[in-house]
């Protein structure tokens, strides 16, 4: 679950980086409710799991909340959202 909430991390931060390109903006509508169920996920791996091998949830939902900032950020920047 771990790994899948890692992975799921990194498409999110993936999508984000699209979002940053000139007539690309647009998909942060996409990116971010795909980051917020990503976080969700990712906080859910993260209780789940008990013992020392929580980084990898742990990094998922700072990338997950890093998708969902910045992202948001640039629709605002963007004006698209007012």
């Amino acid at each position: 679950m771990q790994a899948l909430s890692l992975a799921w991390g990194i498409l999110a931060l993936i999508g984000m980086v699209v979002g940053f390109i000139p007539c690309f903006g647009w998909t942060n509508w996409v990116n971010i409710p795909f980051a917020f169920a990503g976080l969700i996920f990712s906080i859910i791996a993260h209780i789940l799991t008990r013992g020392p091998n929580r980084q990898n949830s742990l990094v998922a939902i700072i990338l997950c909340i890093l998708a969902i900032l910045l992202g948001s950020k640039r629709l605002v920047a963007g004006l698209g959202i007012f």
